[in-house]
């Protein structure tokens, strides 16, 4: 596919990296990483530059891991979804191996003139995302364990939450409060939420060569994982809230909301629709906001 490059990334992140959902998503996420961290141990809030640099950094990541996975998918993809971007010829593995580079770059120059110490948890955190492009080194056993596959790769978020909540107990020279264990426990349970709501689908939807919750373990199945999940997250999030001193407000709040976004899922299994299907991937995206900024912000706004 010819034309210029900056229109062809354009094609590609709004169908396999939205930035704007993702930079609202990953935005909240960072905040509430930070924010976190410093009510837990009593500070004010980190300077606007400071939260820039961590959302820069945690966006970044993410999406050289989607990179990374355009290149570990590229036979499947070209087998089974030549729909995608890269199989049809938009962007090259080549052209995303350029702009991985770059962000490598980026990121070790914005960290070695800002916050050199950092490189320390970087390094960590690219250490983990290396395994993970390799598959552990393990990836046959993966691929016929599922349960482990998921298991191992959902565990690249709660490590980026250590880099970015690092920002503050890490540059502040002071231990991880303890508080933030049960922050980590919220951010691998809701990548969970979702991960499985985006892979619910009908029976009409289903495509061979794609891996979807529902085609794994049925319908039912997949539904009653991700309230599982979702339930789990809720409560990972009342601890984290308790340990934080958040209000009775906060708390109210989680409770609120956690029922809302359970409805979607009450609905299809009842009424299996492809409309339904799509809500439960929106409902976790909202649960997810939601959720993190009362963690985040629940003990000033609330």
């Amino acid at each position: 596919m010819e034309g210029y490059f900056l229109k062809r990334f354009y094609i590609y992140q709004k169908e396999r990296f939205p930035l704007l959902i993702y930079s609202i998503l990953i935005g909240t996420f960072s905040f509430s990483a930070l924010a976190y961290s410093c009510v837990c141990r009593g500070a004010t809030f980190v300077n606007l530059p400071t939260y820039l640099l961590g959302f820069f950094m945690a966006i970044s990541l993410f999406l050289l891991l989607r990179i990374a996975d355009e290149h570990k998918d590229y036979a499947d993809d070209m087998r089974f979804r030549q729909d995608l971007p890269v199989p049809r010829g938009v962007i090259s593995l080549r052209e995303l191996a350029y702009i991985a580079a770059f962000l490598i770059i980026l990121q070790i120059a914005l960290q070695v003139v800002f916050y050199p110490k950092m490189l320390w948890l970087y390094g960590f955190v690219m250490s983990y995302m290396y395994l993970m492009f390799k598959e552990f080194f393990i990836a046959d056993w993966l691929k016929k364990h599922q349960f482990w596959y998921v298991a191992s790769h959902t565990a690249i978020v709660p490590v980026v939450d250590i880099y970015v909540s690092g920002l503050d107990w890490f540059l502040g020279e002071t231990a991880m409060s303890k508080g933030l264990w049960f922050f980590f426990l919220v951010s691998y349970c809701n990548s969970l939420v979702l991960e499985i709501g985006r892979k619910i689908r009908t029976p009409a939807q289903e495509s061979e060569g794609v891996q979807t919750y529902t085609a794994m373990l049925g319908i039912n199945n997949a539904v009653f994982l991700w309230l599982l999940m979702l339930l789990s997250t809720f409560v990972c999030a009342l601890l984290a809230g308790f340990y934080a001193q958040l209000s009775q407000n906060s708390m109210l709040i989680l409770v609120i909301i956690f029922v809302l976004c359970t409805l979607p899922a009450v609905l299809f299994l009842s009424k299996k629709s492809a409309f339904l299907a799509k809500l439960i991937e929106i409902t976790s995206l909202v649960w997810t906001l939601a959720m993190y900024l009362v963690l985040g912000a629940g003990q000033v706004v609330f």
